[in-house]
């Protein structure tokens, strides 16, 4: 039996597309239902591994888990991985098969992949009773209608219906509803079923006669109008929930346990992957996480990341030329904590023979750590499980760099030298345990009387953020509509939009 799906289109990028596709399998699965997400195509630095050792977006990963289900890369079968602002690594099925700029992948490879991306979400309508799949950008892109495997070119190919989602936090909500339906084609207009508004403030109520405008002028209706929900530290794909500078998080966290709060410093090198690296540190009661892109906002960071990159010789000319180098060094030199993570170490590491990447041949790295760097044609894909400051870690890695460790005391495949730590292993700090006891060792070379809380779980925090993202779904929006959507397929008789695609 084939399961039902379910679109979710935005207006613009970041307009919530991700968080309603997890909201939505959060809310399914509550109902008793077998719920999948799916994304033919992402673009994001944010990527993880699969327990089979496939590569996929993180936010798939996260929608996964909403829908209390194992991320696998039929969920998300092309990524894109930005290399430069011209070209990407296009990974398929979780394994890379090559660099393209972005006029070769959409004047012919993007067409070759468009099977696979179907035959997917056919193997997961094969399996699973609801199928929700997110669309990328906008479905109104018309330069790239011809091309498009992620958003209308899959809702039309498999009859899907859509619901657009909009920000109005962002203002011009209703002029971008209405004018990304009337630039879509006929056959595609048949399957936009209706419009959802998201991050609302205020009174509904001054709200509602818009929405009727709305109707009139398009024969949709509004599924649902979600409020703007404070503080929900779930994982992004296309860049930082954040702008530079800001705090990662805008919950309003507990005070600390001890006399002080721990200030985390997080390097905003280029082409910075998987920031959500040091989400479980920002959980913290008392540590306080900013990104930082100058020298002097070093000065008074208890502990400095260095995260991980696409493009790790290119961040260590960002660090040079901002002179955030000669600040690490000064720190390394005064037994100050620093953590570099997956490219991140690389960089603070003697020497990069990087044929790969960037081919830049031997560079010189900042010398923090005795490590040399062979950047390999294979990927590492994998999830080591270890033990690190006698606690067990899980983690999983993502790179091409191939480190030689030469000395220093071993840390989690890598190693550490005084208060300067080094690993391959995104996601470490997610393990509790450990995180605690890494805390408890930044606060003591950093003189801090800082004390971890007991009992943070970061895993119980992660469910009750798909949990509020579920109740979100469920108390704002038409859910028995959504169900005949998913179930049904959008209604007959949707009125055309003038002037449709041009």
């Amino acid at each position: 039996m084939r399961g039902g799906g379910l679109l979710v289109a935005g207006t613009t990028s970041d307009a919530g597309k991700s968080v309603v596709t997890a909201g939505i399998c959060r809310w399914l699965v509550r109902q008793g239902l077998k719920v999948a997400p799916f994304k033919g195509q992402n673009m994001s630095l944010n990527s993880f591994v699969t327990r089979d050792g496939a590569e996929i977006g993180r936010a798939q990963a996260m929608q996964a888990q909403a829908a209390r289900v194992e991320p696998s890369a039929l969920m998300n079968p092309v990524l894109l991985k930005p290399g430069s602002d011209r070209s990407s690594q296009v990974v398929l099925m979780g394994k890379p098969v090559g660099e393209l700029s972005a006029r070769g992948y959409h004047g012919g490879r993007q067409k070759e992949l468009f099977e696979p991306v179907l035959a997917c979400l056919e193997e997961l309508r094969g399996t699973y009773d609801a199928v929700i799949c997110e669309g990328a950008g906008s479905p109104a892109e018309i330069n790239l209608r011809r091309t498009d495997i992620v958003n209308m070119g899959v809702a039309r190919a498999a009859r899907l219906p859509v619901v657009v989602v909009g920000d109005i936090d962002r203002g011009g909500v209703f002029a971008q509803f209405f004018g990304t339906t009337a630039l879509l084609a006929p056959e595609d207009q048949a399957l936009v079923a209706g419009y959802l508004v998201n991050k609302f403030r205020g009174d509904v109520t001054l709200l509602e006669p818009g929405l009727d405008m709305l109707h009139g002028l398009t024969g949709r209706r509004t599924f649902g109008v979600l409020p703007y929900a404070h503080g929900l530290g779930i994982d992004e794909e296309d860049g930082l929930r954040v702008s530079l500078r800001g705090a990662v998080r805008e919950s309003v966290v507990a005070p600390p346990l001890g006399a002080d709060v721990l200030r985390v410093a997080v390097c905003a090198v280029p082409l910075m992957s998987n920031f959500t690296d040091v989400d479980a540190l920002a959980a913290e009661p008392g540590v306080v996480v900013r990104f930082v892109d100058r020298p002097e906002e070093l000065v008074d960071a208890d502990l400095v990341v260095v995260p991980g990159t696409r493009g790790t010789v290119r961040a260590l000319a960002w660090l040079r030329e901002r002179g955030l180098a000669d600040a690490l060094a000064r720190r390394a030199a005064e037994g100050r904590p620093v953590l570099g993570i997956c490219g991140g170490f690389q960089a603070l590491g003697e020497r990069i023979d990087d044929e790969v990447e960037s081919k830049a041949g031997t560079v010189d790295g900042l010398g923090l750590l005795p490590v040399r760097v062979r950047f390999a044609p294979e990927k590492t894909l994998a999830r080591p499980v270890g033990e690190a400051l006698g606690e067990r870690v899980e983690g999983y890695e993502i790179h091409h760099g191939v480190a030689e460790v030469l000395g220093g005391a071993p840390f989690l495949d890598g190693c550490r030298v005084g208060a300067v730590w080094g690993t391959h292993w995104h996601g470490s700090l997610e393990s509790d345990a450990f995180r605690r006891a890494f805390l408890r060792e930044v606060a003591a070379a950093a003189g801090r009387r800082f004390v971890p809380a007991p009992d943070t779980s970061f895993g119980a925090l992660r469910e009750e953020q798909l949990d509020r993202l579920g109740d979100l779904i469920e108390e704002h929006a038409d859910t028995d509509a959504l169900l005949r959507l998913i179930e049904k397929g959008a209604p007959e008789g949707l009125p055309f939009v003038p002037p449709g695609a041009p």
